[in-house]
């Protein structure tokens, strides 16, 4: 039996942000599978190049096919995840056949980190009446920007180079070339498969249906060896496959086994820009965020004792600060970056705190990072974009219409469905921490502000806070929404911003109302506005991102808040590891292998959404994993 669901995904990545990714039954449900999907200018302009194989066996016993396609309008063929009896993820995804006759085939899937190079590779584990087995492999490319689909066309140019069984295409000159390398025999035979379906993209109300060129066909001996097929962005054909691959296994096998699964599901994150790094928000869509990236280093990289990187990412950004402001991201295409949140630089001075405290880095190190964050708290409190700007009470104030500056940041059409213009909770709680971070002049600001908070943020008819106070920049208008969002004024951050009952009743009402297996509800189920899940077309679900559904994100400052009210000891870091820990770590076996999704439906069974592969999610759960660890015994 395979231990994962047919359509739980598995992805290997590189370390140029390009990928590998499909399902566990082996079709594509969504236009972002692929096995070899490359950047142009590493990590973004990303192009899928090869999406996927039909394989297929001849034996004495009869034909059988290894490869499982979904055509329109909902056709599975031909099927051979009927004859997928085995399925694991470690160290790599690996795929076991039955055949007729009891023939096993195995199949393997290997992306090398440093160069991107996939290695696909099928042998004979058990022969049963015959060792006799022929495999074929017939390569299904696009050519494409992995956001596009691709229809047939007359542009795509089927020529082939052809060199000791190696084989080079172009289907498009402005496009990199693709490169198969192999110990088989390649016969050149192009052809069209049309009107493949990608379910998920169906499901999400977009295009879903392409159609894809196969040049050519590689066949195999199996009875001779293991076969290999090593597909690379690029066009040179004089490599040997055999040694190639065995370079490839070789590497990833020692890497593989220095890293525990859930430190190489972080690493997947961790990408080259440049001469330096960053961190993709998730797979298989996102870019490089931000707020994304200063919440999810803190268990990725700084909890690792990985400094040089979070060194690397933290001075690169440094360099982009602007009117006091950093980008909420960095598009693709060369575009100007977009400095469009109030919280992810404070979020980056949290980042820089923590970093300076694990690290100790040389004086000019520390000193560059601190003067980024002076100049994030100097610009913030004289005014910036967007209305973000320190008011008379010491706390800051953002926001102006139709503009979406908090992490709560869905958009349809014209329409902000989370405005929350004034002075969102979490902003106070990380401006205050910002502020006590950096410290000197700006602990003054800190203590006027925090004074302010407590007197204006608490909702005493609701046991909570509010989640904006001075609402639409009115004095004293106030919404009541019960959001997660107050949690980080008792955990998830250095300094608690309010402590004793009113923690506690802080927490207690996040837990009754907000916690799921899979993380904290962005809206409480009593508020006439939740929407219980995320489904539909883009803006069906775009109205519900913040309203109802989970994030997983959010388990991080939740089992902070609870330790803090509950108290800090072996006995309860027992409890939260076990009660709102274990429910994602069983997660992590069941959707997006390996790691933790973008979100989930916020009623039950909670079914996780949006991006399966999220760098916040499963560095939040890292963090807090480490959080809520057993102390070391030393002998």
């Amino acid at each position: 039996m395979s231990v994962a669901p047919p359509d739980a995904e598995w992805l290997e990545s590189d370390a140029m942000g390009g990928y590998a990714s499909g399902t566990v039954a082996g079709y594509r449900s969504r236009r972002y599978h692929a096995l070899l999907l490359t950047p142009r200018t590493p990590p973004t302009e990303r192009v899928v190049l090869v999406n996927g194989f039909e394989a297929w066996v001849e034996s004495p016993q009869g034909e059988f096919p290894l490869s499982t396609q979904h055509y329109a309008p909902d056709v599975i063929h031909p099927r051979g995840l009927d004859l997928l009896v085995a399925f694991t993820h470690e160290p790599w995804p690996s795929w076991t056949f039955r055949g007729p006759g009891g023939i096993e085939i195995v199949h393997e899937c290997i992306v090398d980190r440093v160069d991107g190079s996939v290695l696909l590779a099928w042998r004979l584990a058990r022969t049963g009446a015959t060792a006799q087995a022929r495999l074929h492999v017939r390569p299904l490319l696009s050519g494409r920007d992995y956001h596009a689909l691709m229809r047939e066309n007359s542009a795509f140019d089927f020529s082939a180079w052809v060199a000791n069984g190696n084989v080079a295409w172009r289907p498009y000159a402005a496009l990199p070339a693709i490169t198969a390398l192999s110990n088989g025999a390649y016969r050149h035979e192009p052809d069209w498969y049309r009107n493949f379906l990608y379910r998920e993209d169906a499901a999400r109300g977009l295009d879903h249906i392409e159609d894809l060129a196969s040049p050519g066909t590689f066949a195999f001996d199996l009875a001779r060896g293991e076969a290999v097929l090593v597909l690379r962005a690029g066009d040179g054909v004089a490599v040997d496959a055999e040694a190639l691959a065995q370079r490839v296994r070789a590497l990833e096998a020692a890497r593989r086994k220095a890293l525990a699964p859930l430190a190489r599901a972080g690493e997947s994150y961790i990408v080259r820009r440049g001469q330096g790094h960053t961190i993709l928000a998730g797979f298989p869509w996102f870019t490089d965020w931000g707020r994304d990236t200063f919440i999810a280093m803190r268990g990725l990289c700084i909890g690792r004792g990985r400094h040089d990187i979070a060194a690397s990412i933290l001075l690169a950004w440094a360099s982009a600060v602007s009117e006091g402001m950093l980008p909420n991201r960095f598009p693709d295409h060369g575009a100007a970056p977009e400095y469009n949140s109030v919280d992810a630089s404070l979020w980056y001075a949290i980042a820089v705190h923590e970093f300076l405290e694990a690290a100790r880095p040389q004086p000019r190190v520390r000193e560059a990072l601190l003067d980024a964050c002076r100049g994030i708290l100097d610009g913030y409190a004289a005014g910036t974009r967007y209305g973000i700007r320190m008011d008379a009470d010491g706390l800051l104030a953002c926001g102006m219409p139709g503009m979406q500056l908090t992490w709560m940041d869905a958009k349809v059409a014209n329409r902000v469905i989370t405005p929350r213009i004034g002075k969102p909770v979490e902003v106070q709680a990380l401006w205050i921490n910002a502020l006590r971070c950096v410290g000197g002049r700006h602990g003054a600001i800190a203590d006027r502000a925090q004074t302010a908070f407590r007197a204006r943020f608490w909702n005493a008819s609701a046991g909570c806070l509010y989640d904006v106070v001075d609402a639409d920049h009115e004095p004293g208008r106030v919404d009541a929404s019960v959001r997660p969002n107050q949690i980080l004024a008792v955990g998830g951050l250095p300094y608690p911003i309010v402590d004793g009952a009113a923690a506690r009743e802080v927490v207690s009402t996040a837990e009754r109302e907000l916690l799921t297996p899979m993380g904290l509800r962005s809206l409480s189920p009593r508020d006439p506005a939740y929407r219980g899940r995320y489904e539909g077309g883009v803006p069906q679900r775009d109205s519900a991102y913040h309203q109802g559904t989970v994030w997983p994100w959010l388990i991080g400052p939740f089992v902070d808040a609870w330790l803090r009210v509950e108290g800090d000891d072996v006995a309860h870091r027992e409890e939260a590891r076990r009660r709102f820990l274990g429910p994602l770590q069983a997660h992590r076996n069941a959707a997006g292998l390996g790691h933790v999704c973008e979100i989930a439906d916020g009623d039950a069974p909670h079914t996780p959404r949006g991006c399966p592969f999220q760098a916040w999610s499963l560095g939040e759960l890292m963090r807090a994993l480490a959080r809520t660890a057993p102390p070391k015994i030393i002998a």
